[in-house]
């Protein structure tokens, strides 16, 4: 094998032009796979994090049919304490949890005495919120970083359009479940950077306050938010906790609970799947450009050393052994599209880094791409560009080891 492994790459020298020709194209596919899946990659993690880290949690748990009609805040919905008390004990059981929030999701009316708007306000426990979405605390742009009762985070464009700043005073107006109406006087204690898409209008109260505001008898929770030690776990964990909580059952015997990941909660997922789908066309384009460049080259080959292949086989070479030659050269360019696309994506990949690339995402700037290529990235695609490499020589190395030696001497 490995005389036949010289042979092969002494073939490929012979012919130096077309070799670094189909290496180069080789490693130009290569190149753009890797560089578009470490950006890619590098732009999901970022967009991912600021939606779950900031604002959603990765996991939210609610009481079943709550998600169906969660943009009307079904507060006939919530979960009772008992409730509450089950769903704890399940998650302080799962090591993988690193931190969970109970939350009250209410609509209500924001007034600064003279102009009047809609928001929509989520009634948060400051310790465990901040635990839970480390990020929110990021997003305070103005006061103080922590919520404390009788204050309200107020969304930026919301503050703008009411000219509402820290320290003023604001009355929120917000109907219970029973339909009445209650107005409460809070202080404006920071202004929050409004989230992209329907988060956009969000404030937050401390939870007992929002309990006070909507006249609760006793302490409800909307839904609660989970977050994970380690995201790339979260499906393992989501399977592991919808288990544990699909066996509490209602009066009819379904379940009481309803876990959905940060995926179903947010339209932004949508994006992640396009990035994924994205990456997949690349990849088919990659191969495709391998298998072409390496069909295409050995054919030629074949065609210009149809003499030498017959004195091969006139001399009494087998026929396997011509077929092994002709798919080891495949196998050879292929090797070498890899190896250098592989270094020139590492040199491309870091001068992105160096360069700080910045985008933004919803009203927040600023965010640096930081692409990095994992040795997982890289060892599938270079088997993948091998393996069609190989692939790609097999018809022509089998028209080679099944030609006539008397008509290839014949040939000219």
């Amino acid at each position: 094998m490995l005389e036949i492994i010289k042979i092969a790459a002494r073939n490929l020298m012979r012919y130096k032009r077309r070799t670094l020709l189909v290496g180069a194209l080789i490693a130009l596919g290569v190149i753009a796979v890797q560089v578009f899946m470490a950006a890619s990659g590098s732009y999901k993690s970022l967009i991912v994090g600021q939606i779950t880290d900031a604002m959603l949690g990765q996991m939210q748990i609610h009481k079943k049919g709550y998600v169906v009609s969660i943009e009307n805040v079904p507060m006939n919905l919530n979960m009772m304490p008992h409730g509450v008390g089950i769903i704890e004990d399940i998650l302080k059981g799962i090591p993988e949890v690193e931190a969970y929030s109970t939350r009250i999701r209410l609509g209500g009316v924001i007034s600064n005495f003279t102009e009047t708007t809609n928001l929509r306000l989520y009634g948060i426990d400051p310790e465990k919120e901040f635990k839970t979405v480390p990020l929110l605390q990021k997003r305070i742009m103005e006061g103080s970083s922590e919520l404390r009762r009788g204050q309200i985070l107020v969304p930026q464009f919301l503050a703008k359009g009411l000219n509402i700043t820290v320290g003023a005073p604001v009355v929120i107006i917000a109907t219970n479940k029973d339909g009445s109406v209650n107005g409460q006087q809070f202080i404006v204690g920071g202004i929050v950077e409004s989230a992209p898409g329907p988060g956009g209008r969000d404030g937050y109260i401390h939870i007992t306050d929002a309990a006070e505001l909507l006249r609760m008898e006793e302490p409800e929770v909307s839904e609660i938010a989970v977050h994970v030690k380690d995201f790339n776990r979260l499906d393992q964990v989501f399977e592991q906790l919808t288990e544990r909580l699909n066996k509490e059952k209602n009066t009819k015997g379904m379940p009481k609970f309803e876990l959905h990941t940060w995926e179903k909660l947010s339209p932004f997922a949508n994006i992640a799947k396009m990035i994924d789908l994205m990456t997949v066309f690349i990849r088919i384009m990659l191969i495709a450009i391998v298998l072409i460049s390496i069909m295409d080259v050995m054919i030629m080959s074949v065609y210009e050393r149809t003499r030498e292949i017959g004195t091969l086989a006139a001399i009494g070479t087998l026929p396997g052994r011509i077929l092994a030659m002709f798919i080891v050269e495949g196998g050879l360019l292929g090797l070498f599209g890899v190896l250098a696309g592989t270094i020139l994506s590492v040199v491309a990949v870091n001068a992105i880094r160096v360069s700080h690339y910045t985008f933004s995402f919803g009203m927040k700037e600023g965010f640096v791409l930081s692409p990095h290529m994992t040795p997982k990235d890289v060892v599938v695609v270079s088997l993948v560009v091998i393996v069609v490499s190989i692939l790609g020589s097999l018809h022509p190395a089998y028209k080679a080891s099944r030609l006539e030696p008397i008509k290839a001497l014949k040939s000219v």
